[in-house]
């Protein structure tokens, strides 16, 4: 035990004087003031964490450092905005996309048989680049014909602006759909046809570096996978109406956790596919990897701008938080969830029901969550035996490429799970990734870059010296030999953090939780 204090001195020392610290700053505050005030920083804390968590596993594992990962964040509030406020849109488009998945799930078949009939000579050089392109010909003309309600970012009155302020104001009228104007099985197959052309082009280029054996075995999971897509694929096509329909009258509450779902999921699938696309093939060359995230955050960028426009615009809260009238704000948890209040009262103090209850609660379910997934299953080993010594889990005969993908798919997913949380809190625009994705790099300089529960502990940190800050810059702060209260301005509040960033490192320079190289 003595050994142990030893050798964490400095740490706990520099704990002590954190925690010190916000007990001082909070003494200086009404109850209900510091209340809010921490709450507050609880709420931006976990939306940070959401996005950190996700870099500290991607870099902890990987030593890939995801430039766009705040871009990733930023797409998973748009996705959950479409699921919310244009859940026909949403409809429209998952027909189409999951048909595209069909073929890419079923990349394991196509290896299989690609190892049965395997090329030599300039057929093996040319023929994926032949099947690429005709992939992207049919693709071309068959997507297009897939009828998809949408809006017009150019013409205000049918603008996301407009949507999101009829559906705040509880007059959402949806525009007619559009008629099908091809041969609908034609449009089907054609995908299908197209998407597996594609991914058939890909398993191509794979088997021109392979210098061993390919192996002939056909996964059944993939096909039963692919299968079970198309099933899907075929009923949201088919039953396009009832579908929005019934997305309609479930309500907001229900659309609500619907998109958050649905943007959490997309975030993995686009991770999955970054992974093994672009981030693989660049292992041995870091600079390369900076550069290519770096690129993919602009391009994501210019098409949320090209799709949803460029000013900025709210997310209406869902039902559940948005609660007005004579019983609110509530007094009790039971007042609360039977007239779903916007706000409660808690020390004399108003608290916004969504910010600084609901975003907190989420974030502990996902640490909690994260956590057990660490430290209670299979691939949590293996993830925290990576992150020590990659090689060594690699002799072991474990598919480290698998737990990579996996990795990388769930830390996106966690970065779009953050971005739909926060879009009714702070709004959608497409610069929000940016702003996050720097609140999470410095989450992680200073709870440690490869320690998760470092950037939770860093991104609490951050939330509540920024939150303090802003109470303080209201109030003013009392200094001996001053006259007035001094009050900090706003450009103290990102630099706030800095500042707490550079003199951590400067005691601690592995951060608060992470380890020596």
């Amino acid at each position: 035990m003595t050994g142990t204090l030893k050798k964490n001195r400095t740490q706990l020392i520099t704990l002590a004087a954190l925690a010190f610290l916000l007990v001082t700053a909070a003494q200086g505050l009404e109850t209900k003031d510091w209340v809010i005030t921490v709450l507050r920083g609880l709420s931006v804390g976990m939306v940070t964490f959401l996005v950190a968590s996700g870099l500290s596993l991607i870099f902890g594992l990987m030593d890939v450092l995801n430039l766009a990962h705040g871009e990733m964040f930023m797409l998973g509030a748009y996705v959950g905005w479409t699921v919310f406020v244009r859940p026909d849109t949403f409809v429209d488009i998952l027909a189409p996309l999951l048909l595209l998945f069909v073929g890419f799930i079923l990349t394991p078949l196509w290896r299989a048989l690609l190892a049965r009939v395997r090329f030599s000579g300039r057929a093996a050089q040319l023929w994926p680049w032949m099947a690429a392109i005709i992939a992207f010909i049919i693709l071309g003309l068959t997507l297009v014909s897939f009828p998809i309600t949408k809006w017009d970012p150019e013409v205000y009155a049918e603008s996301p602006i407009t949507f999101s302020l009829a559906l705040d104001q509880g007059n959402l009228a949806l525009p007619e759909p559009k008629p099908f104007e091809a041969a609908p099985i034609i449009a089907i197959l054609g995908t299908l046809a197209g998407s597996s052309l594609l991914a058939s082009a890909f398993a191509g280029f794979g088997q021109r570096k392979q210098t061993g054996r390919m192996s002939q075995h056909i996964p059944r999971g993939p096909v039963i996978t692919a299968v079970i897509l198309l099933i899907l694929a075929l009923a949201a096509f088919w039953g396009n109406d009832a579908l929005t329909e019934w997305l309609i009258n479930i309500g907001t509450t229900g659309r609500f956790f619907l998109a958050m779902g649905v943007a959490t999921v997309a975030g993995f699938v686009i991770g999955g596919v970054m992974e093994t696309t672009m981030i693989r093939p660049l292992y041995d060359r870091p600079m390369y990897q900076l550069m290519i995230t770096l690129g993919i955050s602009f391009i994501i960028i210019e098409v949320v701008r090209a799709i949803w426009g460029r000013p900025e615009f709210t997310m209406p809260k869902a039902a559940l938080f948005s609660g007005r009238g004579d019983a609110c704000p509530a007094e009790s948890i039971g007042d609360l969830i039977a007239n779903q209040c916007s706000t409660v009262i808690l020390f004399d103090g108003r608290i916004r029901t969504y910010n600084e209850i609901f975003i907190i609660l989420v974030g502990l379910i996902v640490l909690i969550a994260v956590g057990l997934l660490l430290r209670r299953t299979r691939i949590g080993m293996i993830i925290r035996a990576g992150v020590q010594d990659s090689e060594m889990v690699e002799a072991l005969g474990i598919n480290v490429r698998q737990v990579f993908t996996f990795v990388f798919a769930l830390g996106v997913a966690l970065a779009s799970l953050g971005g739909v949380l926060a879009a009714p809190s702070i709004g959608l625009s497409s610069v929000m990734g940016g702003q996050f994705l720097l609140l999470a790099l410095i989450a992680l300089a200073i709870g440690g870059l490869t320690s998760f529960p470092g950037a939770a502990a860093g991104a609490i940190l951050v939330g509540l010296i920024q939150q303090f800050i802003i109470k303080y810059g209201q109030i003013g702060i009392n200094i001996p030999f001053l006259d007035e209260p001094f009050k900090p301005s706003p450009p103290l509040v990102p630099a706030s953090v800095v500042l707490l960033m550079v003199i951590i490192l400067l005691v601690l320079p592995n951060g608060l939780f992470g380890r020596s190289e």
